[in-house]
């Protein structure tokens, strides 16, 4: 009987629409792959509510993993390590037998707190003269743990531990209170540039009070978390003591997967959530207040810029807008997003004067927390095509303006920019990309990025490559390439420089009133 090698590993995608299963080698193929669609990727109770029951989430990923096994393409004695990344700031609080004591508050939940603790007389004041109340105010009130405070004090009185949905992932794998330092992204106490948790005395244990024993042991991207357990592999179909590898957010598992370790070189994500991010060897906000995460490379740092509402954009286009093009795209065994690129081949640069500012829900920092979506410049010749144009065209704005940002920070021009996530499949959206950027655009080796980047982790953490670097240069490459057109280059950068860059300062005052009058009438 011949030996089965384990010669593979096992990358686990729990993103915020679907899960993914995919199986690598050591050169960064893709050998096997399982994607299934959330039947219900949230539930919202009220309006700005977003949870779903943490247990769904590991459902999605056993069943993901059994059907990878019967595939045929890969069997499971032929993994060698498994690692997992996850949509960032989704938050599972457990009581002291590690069950959930609610659904996870996932990262698209909006509920603010009404009133948040006090951070000291002494911190109260500082943030007083140095005009910061405000910005912490909000960073209170966006902390899940501050509404839980609030508005559901008996379970908190439960809470025995508080952790993101990768800490969560891996103790169901491993039985495990522990995570990687690379997925702590969200508000809790943390201190970023050091990349661990705060000292006692540290005023963010008072803005937001979550105890330190609540907390996970934080593990180095490519570090062993532990290992599968009984009850993990009679639930997934992996071999039981396998180990599970510290991975790193989605996003940057993405850049990872991208290849980018260097700050010249930029990762734009065509997500649910729109992105781009550079990864730095020092700790620079990549706007003032914004902290930069921590990278998927251990110790360095990943400065992003985001739009939240990001490719979600399309889904919405498509849900509201373009019933009868997926029923014509359907009928033709093609995407939606294939037909939809067609339907705008012949709309020009700059969409006829339709201008649209992706800002679907709000930022935090830039954009604040008042900003809304617009589209202005509308004529009886527009028709949903220049609208979709428009639509891809503000997000590659957007991603521009990120850029600068980044740029500005680092001193550092971004000679190579990658682009991945499932935008990175539309032709349009490449070419918009690399005309508003004036640059060339390269998608990634595999739209799944995310997905890659956490097995480059996982093949340092079972030792196939010595170090990083290595695995990165191994596994990673290019896919097609787009040049930018010099008169679409010219128009897009009229528009951009004279219109999209001054639409948000003009139309904020707007935002905020607007915003004061839904409280009153609320």
């Amino acid at each position: 009987m011949k030996a089965v090698i384990a010669d593979k590993v096992l990358a686990i995608d729990v993103g915020t629409q679907s899960v993914r299963a995919l199986a690598f080698d050591a050169l960064g193929n893709l050998i096997a792959g399982v994607q299934l669609h959330y039947d219900q990727p949230y539930e919202s109770a009220k309006p700005g509510f977003a949870e779903q029951d943490a247990d769904y989430f590991w459902r999605y990923i056993a069943d993901a993993c059994q059907q990878l096994w019967k595939t045929g393409d890969v069997l499971a004695h032929e993994i060698a390590g498994v690692a997992v990344t996850t949509q960032r700031a989704t938050i599972v609080p457990l009581d002291e037998h590690g069950v959930p004591l609610r659904k996870a508050m996932l990262w698209l939940d909006q509920r603010k707190a009404e009133l948040v603790p006090t951070v000291g007389a002494t911190m109260e004041a500082l943030l007083f003269f140095t005009r910061l109340r405000k910005s912490v105010r909000a960073l209170q009130a966006s902390a899940q743990a501050n509404w839980l405070l609030l508005h559901e004090p008996d379970l908190w009185a439960k809470i025995k531990k508080y952790i993101f949905l990768s800490g969560y992932v891996t103790y169901k794998l491993t039985g495990e209170f522990k995570d990687s330092t690379a997925c702590q992204v969200g508000y809790i106490p943390f201190d970023y540039q050091a990349q661990t948790w705060p000292r006692a005395s540290h005023w963010m244990w008072r803005a937001i009070p979550i105890k330190r024993e609540w907390l996970p042991t934080l593990v180095q991207p490519g570090g062993i978390l532990g290992y599968v357990t009984v009850e993990a592999a009679a639930c997934t179909g992996l071999v039981v003591g396998l180990p599970v590898i510290a991975a790193a957010s989605d996003k940057a598992c993405e850049t990872l997967g991208a290849g980018c370790l260097h700050e010249s070189q930029g990762c734009i994500g065509y997500g649910t959530t729109a992105t781009i991010n550079v990864n730095v060897a020092r700790y620079k906000e990549p706007v003032f207040l914004q902290p930069a995460y921590p990278s998927a490379a251990a110790g360095q740092y990943q400065m992003e810029i985001q739009i939240f509402r990001g490719f979600w954009l399309v889904s919405w286009f498509k849900d509201e807008f373009a019933k009868e093009e997926q029923r014509m795209a359907k009928e033709r065994g093609i995407p939606v997003e294939a037909w939809l690129d067609r339907e705008i081949a012949d709309v020009k640069a700059g969409a006829d004067g339709l201008l649209l500012q992706p800002y679907w829900s709000a930022g935090v920092r830039y954009p604040g927390l008042e900003a809304r979506g617009a589209v202005i410049g509308f004529h009886a010749g527009h028709t949903k095509a220049h609208l979709y144009k428009a639509l891809l065209e503000g997000l590659a704005y957007s991603m521009r303006e990120g850029k600068e940002r980044i740029e500005r920070k680092t001193g550092t021009l971004l000679t190579k920019m990658f682009i991945c996530g499932g935008g990175s499949q539309s032709d349009q959206m490449m070419q918009i990309t690399a005309d508003v950027l004036g640059m060339p655009v390269v998608r990634t080796k595999i739209h799944e990025a995310s997905g890659l980047g956490a097995a480059i982790l996982a093949t340092v953490g079972v030792g196939w490559h010595a170090d990083l670097h290595i695995a990165v240069r191994a596994m990673t490459g290019q896919g097609e390439s787009f040049e930018p057109r010099k008169q679409q280059v010219q128009v897009y950068d009229q528009v951009y420089r004279h219109q999209y860059r001054r639409m948000y300062s003009r139309l904020r005052p707007l935002y905020r009133a607007m915003s004061g009058l839904q409280k009153k009438e609320s």
